[in-house]
């Protein structure tokens, strides 16, 4: 399937957390957009591989992406070595998406720093005509997405742009609280961590509102472009 971009999260719930406005607003434009998780995340404190796989499709769901992939890569485990390069590159060559979506490389998570590495690498090898890469028997063509742009999970950085999801937030915090086993719950009995608290989800809403109000309006997404991004009317930074 031909996908416009391609958001990639080391867990399930990444994607959610980070830029799920994002996601869900380029769904909404009419835009074809696919998820990969890198692991299952089955090394959570809270919730089961199974559980997870459940919620993530869910989560897809909610968001309107057009599909939903998992390279099962060891959670705590993710390495930059080349059959996890491969299999990433499978994925991208398949979908061929235009823009990819990808952690920054500074993190809290050790996950998320090596699927920023994993992502990066994966994304120039994948023009690469002489790596060669099979799907379903066949021999995949070489592509290469157009631009990467890194989403901020725990660490911030200064942003290169700003997506204003005002109109998608409430359906990005439906997303997340789809993944019961990870977020609050009250009824839920299973170990506290931060992501369970009541005060995490009210941070994630402090934090959209900081960098809303950074473009003017009521919640942003913030992303980092490792290349200048060239703009033909200097109108169009102010639509």
């Amino acid at each position: 399937m031909k996908l416009d971009i391609l958001a990639i999260g080391a867990h399930p719930d990444d994607v959610e957390l980070s830029c799920g406005g994002t996601v869900a607003r380029l769904a909404r434009l009419g835009y074809s957009i696919g998820l990969v998780d890198v692991t299952e995340g089955e090394l959570g404190t809270r919730g089961t591989r199974e559980i997870r796989a459940a919620e993530a499709a869910e989560s897809a769901r909610i968001l309107g992406v057009a599909c939903r992939d998992t390279l099962r890569l060891p959670d705590a485990g993710i390495e930059v070595t080349r059959p996890n390069i491969d299999a990433l590159i499978r994925v991208i060559r398949l979908h061929r998406p235009d823009v990819l979506l990808i952690p920054h490389p500074v993190d809290r998570h050790p996950d998320h720093e090596h699927t920023h590495v994993l992502a990066r690498e994966a994304w120039f090898y994948s023009g690469l005509r002489k790596i060669v890469t099979e799907h379903e028997g066949a021999v995949q063509e070489a592509h290469r997405p157009r631009s990467y742009y890194h989403f901020m999970q725990w660490f911030e950085f200064v942003p290169s742009f700003i997506v204003d999801v005002t109109e998608t937030f409430d359906q990005r915090i439906e997303a997340m609280r789809a993944f019961r086993s990870q977020f609050y719950d009250p009824q839920s009995t299973e170990p506290a961590t931060i992501l369970s608290t009541p005060e995490f989800l009210e941070m994630i809403r402090t934090r959209a509102e900081y960098y809303g109000d950074r473009i003017g309006v009521r919640y942003g997404e913030p992303f980092y472009s490792p290349a200048a991004l060239p703009i033909q009317d200097l109108f169009t930074l102010h639509r």
